[in-house]
């Protein structure tokens, strides 16, 4: 079969392509932005790629059109396909009628934490010889690709609460029907689709309804946000994480939370000693635990697979180091996520200077809707330099605290990140945090440059 996707070199879509590619499918595709690295990745496996969206590319005439969320009505090729009367699917469904069919579907949700706990259950099903397939919003840093077919049983997902498409307007993770069903926490997100939070609840309502009586859902103990949305009607058999009470608890064994013993029931079952840091990557390690307890995952072989868990790129991500400056790369789309983040880096570093430097650009940025949360979830941090970015809409300058400033572009953020760093450095060890959910104007290479780091 034929299939050409729209908006391809996203990375749900561009993980759609290559699954496409391994059932032996012809794909091809077409995107407002193809460059580097995942057309290079997509190139690699066949994938012819196209610039833009024009109409003639109806001439392709494909068995199957298969549209990115991030198309909508007035796109030329959008236009094209409904006139000709074409077949189209979203991602989502074409992830569920072709892909997810028959096999035992373990997805993880929530507003944070869903890359790195999918990332986590897939390597520790893969450590135990299980062969999953996946489908994830970043790059395991074991895997080296976002998407794999798999042979086994089971097939990991993260499941996104973004709406589906122009003409399918519920949450992605519909589609998936999990039998295993993780969520992390819930928090207003998505501003410019969701008028609230009841509307998101809603959504992961929806998303419980479709769990099997014999399925488990997982999530942390006293999330109100969450047990509010579960009495609506939960219809699965659940377990907690978290708490004393709860049935799965994880107690770090250090400040970093480097190292942490790993309960079930009140007794323990096992240990981790592993290379990330911070309270929100524990739980997301325990969540991964659980969740593979329920595929028959022995906890201690759990434990195992995550001591040598590399990470996922971008989330608090080492890029760039010398003998006294340390680059990081994160992912940071939302206050808490910029404060879990921070608060994980300052139990390792203890009282060195860390600066983060943050580009505030998603939708839910922009319309200011956490505004007055932005400059404290920085606190932690020795300073904070804000970048300004077009289409914000407000000013971040009203609302950021002392030692956090506001710049306007990236040469001169440049220069007083040197600036900062050159301070800094002297007398100690100093850490950078470049915090963006989008590539914030190649800062990362620009410093990687301006203070002569090695990778």
């Amino acid at each position: 079969m034929h299939i050409h996707i729209l908006g391809v070199c996203g990375t749900f879509m561009g993980g759609i392509a290559q699954l496409a590619v391994a059932m032996g499918h012809r794909v091809t595709g077409c995107d407002a932005n193809v460059y580097p690295p995942m057309s290079t990745q997509l190139e690699s496996t066949g994938i012819e790629l196209i610039e833009g969206f024009s109409a003639d590319q109806v001439e392709l005439a494909p068995d199957l059109w298969v549209i990115g969320n991030a198309m909508s009505r007035g796109n030329p090729l959008v236009e094209a396909i409904l006139e000709r009367g074409d077949e189209y699917l979203s991602g989502p469904d074409f992830l569920s009628r072709f892909i997810l069919q028959g096999r035992w579907v373990i997805a993880a949700s929530g507003t944070h934490g869903k890359t790195t706990t999918s990332s986590m259950i897939a390597w520790i099903l893969q450590y135990a010889g299980q062969q999953p397939g996946y489908l994830i919003g970043g790059v395991p840093g074991n895997f080296g690709h976002s998407a794999a077919l798999g042979e086994g049983e089971f097939f990991v997902v993260e499941a996104d609460e973004y709406d589906t498409a122009f003409f399918d307007k519920r949450s992605k993770f519909v589609h998936y029907r999990p039998r295993t069903l993780v969520i992390n926490n819930l928090e207003y997100d998505h501003a410019d689709i969701f008028p609230d939070l009841a509307a998101i609840q809603r959504q992961f309502h929806h998303l419980v309804r479709t769990v099997p009586g014999s399925g488990l859902v997982i999530y942390p103990a006293g999330e109100a946000n969450i047990e509010h949305t579960l009495e609506m009607g939960c219809w699965s058999r659940q377990e907690t994480l978290g708490s004393d009470s709860a049935d799965w608890l994880a107690r770090p064994m250090d400040e970093s939370c480097a190292s942490f013993e790993v309960q079930y029931a009140g007794q323990p079952v096992g240990q981790v000693e592993w290379q990330l840091i911070g309270q929100h990557n524990m739980m997301n390690g325990l969540a991964a635990i659980a969740a593979a307890g329920h595929a028959g995952i022995e906890p201690q072989v759990a434990c195992r697979a995550l001591a040598e868990f590399d990470g996922v790129k971008r989330r608090l991500e080492l890029i760039g180091q010398s003998d006294h400056i340390t680059l990081y790369d994160d992912f940071a789309h939302h206050p808490t996520a910029i404060e879990t983040t921070l608060k994980g880096l300052r139990a390792k570093v203890g009282e060195q200077p860390i600066l983060a430097v943050i580009e505030p650009r998603s939708n839910t940025m922009k319309q200011g809707i956490h505004r007055d949360q932005l400059s404290p979830s920085a606190s932690l941090a020795d300073n904070a330099y804000w970048l300004q970015p077009e289409g914000l809409g407000w000013s971040l300058g009203e609302v950021m605290g002392d030692g956090q400033f506001v710049y306007t572009g990236i040469p001169w953020l440049v220069d007083q990140v040197e600036y900062w760093v050159n301070e800094h450095s002297v007398s100690s060890p100093c850490h950078v945090v470049v915090m963006s959910n989008g590539g914030f104007g190649g800062i990362h290479q620009l410093l990687m440059e301006r203070l002569k780091l090695q990778s």
